[in-house]
């Protein structure tokens, strides 16, 4: 058996541990920037307030007290999200975290019953331990467990817990779940599978083997076997990402070649870090950077360029040193910057990296790995603590527009919460 344990909108939930005034009024997390909506509690999404609502729609509703709007503070969400998954890994042999507010339970081996009151005891502890409400999904498949978790989330007669143990419940679940709420399946898909008379999950499980290999293919035959009850995703789930990017908009339009090359030498450095995280390397790096595309006023520019390295590397002096060359080709001092972005790709696994025969500085290259195992180490808080000369000082986020953020209550001293 899986269990997938989903915290109930989290980023509003982090909001509302550290301030319970929250609590059931309407409340919507912006993205960066304070672009758009992000997250959304249950209040405000009876307000009609669809996910992705750029912010200055639901401005005003916000000047008039009908809503809430905090701006992104993924300082608190990381550390909240840690505190969940600690909980969860004490109480289980295996687990495998899915995102920042999900993550899978292996219960392999334990009787029904037990999987059972173990999840609803961990539903208990994590509300009460970290104040976070989460909702588990238990099923023989993963792709089970997600639809059961959905089942959990929204009706409150389950108390946080829905089992699918048993072939009626299997056939209930998937007859009420619609086509497109299928993990795996996606809104473009489920246009088409409706367009064939597809409409709930229960129909797609029922056509024959042979048709859905013909019409969707390997991944399409995985999710049928999965809603059939026969788990088969173990492996594609832990495929490593081909490429990895990080970018930013900026709060104003930038023209310093010094302040725009240190924000490269952020985003570089993340993608480093991201790599390792994953034990993974790349061998090419691209740097992009764009205009604002929304004033016809002034003159427009989105160059990019890639440079190989020497071989596949993931220490952030490698990463950032090829970047900030990449930015050196393409940066022209004439124009009004909005936002800039790294991409590494062609990445392979760091142990299965092949490394030049001639002229490569391998005893270099050791140093470089064991100076970014230290950064990892100090920076774990979530704080830019150590970084390189090139880069800014302060948090990563530092420059990012939002006027609405909470404190970092549970990782910075300046920002505890006050005992009055």
């Amino acid at each position: 058996m899986y269990a997938l344990v989903d915290c109930n909108n989290f980023f509003v939930s982090c909001e509302r541990v550290f301030r319970p005034q929250l609590e059931g009024k309407a409340v919507v997390v912006l993205s960066n920037n304070d672009g758009c909506v992000v997250a959304r509690s249950n209040e405000s999404k009876a307000m009609g307030i669809k996910m992705g609502t750029p912010f200055y729609q639901v401005r005003d509703m916000v000047k008039a007290g009908r809503l809430i709007a905090c701006s992104s503070n993924y300082t608190l969400y990381g550390d909240l999200s840690a505190r969940v998954m600690s909980i969860l890994a004490d109480a289980v042999p295996k687990i495998e975290i899915y995102s920042i507010d999900e993550a899978f339970l292996c219960m392999e081996g334990m009787d029904n019953s037990r999987v059972a009151d173990i999840s609803a005891e961990l539903v208990r502890k994590i509300r009460k331990w970290v104040g976070i409400p989460v909702s588990i999904g238990i099923a023989p498949t993963r792709t089970l467990a997600k639809i059961a978790s959905h089942f959990a989330k929204k009706y409150p007669g389950y108390r946080g817990v829905c089992m699918i143990d048993n072939e009626e419940k299997r056939i209930k679940a998937l007859s009420l779940t619609p086509i497109k709420e299928v993990w795996g399946i996606g809104r473009r898909l489920s246009v088409r599978m409706e367009e064939k008379c597809i409409r709930t999950a229960l129909d797609y499980s029922r056509k024959p083997e042979e048709w859905i290999r013909e019409h969707y293919m390997l991944h399409g035959v995985r999710t049928w076997l999965e809603l059939n009850g026969r788990p088969c995703v173990d492996d594609d789930r832990h495929d490593k990402r081909k490429s990895i990017c990080t970018s930013r908009s900026f709060a104003e339009m930038l023209t310093d070649r010094s302040e725009i090359a240190s924000r490269v030498a952020d985003f570089a450095a993340k993608c480093a870090q991201k790599l390792r995280e994953e034990k993974s390397a790349a061998e090419q790096v691209t740097v992009f950077l764009y205009t604002n595309r929304f004033r016809n006023d002034l003159p427009q520019y989105f160059p990019s360029v890639s440079l190989r390295l020497p071989a596949a590397a993931c220490s952030t002096q490698e990463i950032v040193s090829a970047s900030l060359k990449c930015f050196d080709m393409i940066f022209k001092p004439d124009y009004q910057y909005k936002k800039a972005g790294v991409i590494v790709d062609e990445i392979v696994d760091s142990d299965a990296v092949q490394l030049p025969m001639f002229g490569y500085d391998v005893g270099l290259r050791k140093r470089q790995d064991a100076i970014s195992g230290v950064m990892d180490k100090v920076n774990s808080s979530g704080h830019n603590l150590i970084r390189l000369a090139s880069q800014r000082s302060g948090d990563y986020t530092d420059g990012i527009r939002s006027e609405h953020r909470s404190r970092r209550y549970s990782t910075s001293l300046d920002e505890i919460i006050d005992v009055k």
